[in-house]
C-alpha cells in the first residue's frame, strides 16, 4: 500500500487525509498542535460562501489599502514596513489582476462543487457541525458598490452561482434582526454555514476510523524528497529528531507552507493575512432572538456573520498584512463588537471571545493545488479566506492527482508469435 504523508491538520489536512484514506492510501498526518484545527480553521466567519469568490485582485483593493494605511480599525490594514516576502507578494498580486474574471469564474465553480463533498462527508460520517442551509445575504449601503454587486453576480453565475437582487425592505424580510438603513441587498439561497472547527473534528475522527494515522504534538521541521521516497522530520524535545519515511508528501500546512516548499525545491509565494473574529455568547432570550438566522456580508465593513447553534453568534472579517504576528489587538476588536451592537442591538455584547488566525494568501487568490517539482511532493495549501469553503473539493482534487501520479506505470505487453 503506496504510503502518503500529509503536514498539517486544519481543514485542507483533514480532508485531504480523508480523501486519500478512501481512495486506498495508507495515511499519516503530523499536526504540531494537541488537536485537529486549532489555528486557521478553529474559529473562522463559518461560511461555506460560493458567492464570496470575487477574488481580490482588483484595483479597488489598492485604492482601498492605501486610503485605510493610516487607520487601525480599517477593515483592510497594510503595516507599510517593507520586507521581500511582503513585496514580491503584493508586485505578483497586482500582475494577477487581469485574470480577475476568470479567477472570479473558477474561484465560483469550485466552491459550488465543494458543497456537494462536504455535505455527503458529513451525512456519511454523521458529523454534527452546527450546520445551516439558510442562504447567505450581501448588504450593501450604497449605490456604487451595489452596482459593482451586479457585476460581481455575472461572474458568480458563469462560474454556476445564481444570486438575486433584493430591495431593503425583502432584505428585511430575509432578516428580521438587521437593523440600519441600507440601499439593497444580494441574496445567495444556496450558501450555509457551519462550524469549521467541529466539522474538522468529526472528519479527523472519520479518517482515523479509515484507518488515518494522526500523529498530534508533532513539530515538523524538515521535509524532503529523491523523488523515490519523501522524508519527515520531527522535532523531540527531550531526544534526538523522529525521522519517517513515506512513499509521498502532500504539504496542507497553512502559512507554514511556504517554508516547506522551499525545502522541497518550490516557490509557493503564501502571504500570512491575519483574520479577526469574535464569538458572541448568547446567553438570554431576548439575545437569542435578537440574533440573526441568515449568514451575512457587510460589503463596507468586510465582516462576516454566522449563527452556530442557538446559543453562539460569529462575527469575523478584517485583513491585516503584518507579518507572521498572531496578537489580538483591542484596536482590530472593537469594531467587530461595535458592529454586533449597531445592526443588532438586542444582542448581549457582555461575553465575547475574540480570536485570530492567518490566513493563507496567494498572490492570485487562487489555492495551489497538484504537483510539486518532485515526483512524490504535492500541495494542497493557499486557500486565504476560502479554506472552509473551497476545501472538500481540493482535497478531492489533489486526492486524483496523488492516485495518478503514483499508479504502477502500465507496461505494454506484446502477444507472442
Amino acid at each position: 500500500m503506496t504510503s502518503i504523508a500529509i503536514i498539517g491538520g486544519g481543514i485542507t489536512g483533514v480532508t485531504t487525509a480523508y480523501a486519500l484514506a478512501k481512495r486506498g492510501f495508507a495515511v499519516t498526518l503530523f499536526e504540531r498542535h494537541r488537536y485537529a484545527a486549532m489555528e486557521t480553521s478553529f474559529a473562522n466567519g463559518g461560511q461555506l460562501s460560493a458567492s464570496n469568490a470575487e477574488v481580490w485582485t482588483h484595483w479597488s483593493t489598492i485604492l482601498k489599502g492605501l486610503k485605510w494605511m493610516l487607520k487601525s480599525d480599517a477593515p483592510l490594514l497594510v503595516n507599510p514596513k517593507p520586507s521581500w516576502h511582503k513585496l514580491s507578494w503584493f508586485a505578483e498580486f497586482m500582475a494577477a489582476m487581469p485574470a480577475y474574471e476568470r479567477n472570479t469564474i473558477e474561484t465560483a465553480r469550485l466552491a459550488v462543487a465543494a458543497r456537494a463533498h462536504l455535505f455527503a462527508w458529513a451525512q456519511e460520517e454523521g458529523i454534527d457541525f452546527d450546520a445551516k442551509k439558510q442562504g447567505i445575504l450581501h448588504i450593501y449601503r450604497d449605490k456604487k458598490s451595489f452596482d459593482h454587486a451586479g457585476y460581481v453576480s455575472t461572474l458568480l453565475a458563469k462560474g454556476g452561482l445564481p444570486r438575486h437582487a433584493v430591495t431593503p425592505e425583502e432584505m428585511k424580510n430575509i432578516e428580521p434582526t438587521l437593523a440600519g438603513k441600507y440601499y439593497g441587498g444580494y441574496f445567495t439561497e444556496s450558501d450555509s454555514t457551519g462550524d469549521i472547527h467541529k466539522f474538522t473534528h468529526g472528519l479527523a475522527n472519520a479518517a482515523q476510523r479509515l484507518g488515518v494515522r494522526i500523529l498530534y504534538d508533532q513539530d515538523v521541521t524538515h521535509v524532503q524528497s529523491n523523488n523515490a521516497q519523501a522524508v519527515v522530520t520531527v522535532a523531540q524535545s527531550d531526544a534526538q529528531p523522529s525521522v519517517h519515511t513515506f512513499d509521498a508528501v502532500v504539504v496542507c500546512a497553512g502559512v507554514a507552507s511556504r517554508d516547506f516548499a522551499a525545502q522541497l525545491g518550490d516557490r509557493v509565494n503564501i502571504y500570512p493575512v491575519k483574520g479577526y473574529s469574535i464569538t458572541v455568547n448568547l446567553n438570554d432570550a431576548q439575545s437569542q432572538a435578537g440574533a440573526p438566522n441568515v449568514s451575512l456580508l457587510d460589503d463596507e465593513t468586510k465582516l462576516v456573520t454566522s449563527r452556530l447553534g442557538v446559543d453562539r453568534f460569529r462575527v469575523a472579517g478584517t485583513a491585516e498584512f503584518n507579518g507572521y504576528n498572531r496578537d489580538i489587538r483591542a484596536d482590530r476588536i472593537k469594531p467587530l463588537v461595535d458592529w454586533v451592537q449597531q445592526c443588532f442591538p438586542n444582542i448581549n455584547t457582555r461575553s465575547v471571545v475574540p480570536w485570530a488566525g492567518l490566513r493563507p494568501m496567494m498572490p492570485n487568490m487562487m489555492p495551489r493545488v497538484g504537483r510539486g517539482r518532485a515526483s512524490n511532493v504535492f500541495y494542497n495549501t493557499g486557500h486565504g479566506h476560502l479554506g472552509w469553503t473551497l476545501s472538500a473539493i481540493t482535497a478531492d482534487m489533489v486526492a486524483d492527482v496523488v492516485r495518478e501520479a503514483t499508479a504502477p506505470t502500465s507496461r505494454l505487453v506484446l502477444a507472442p508469435n
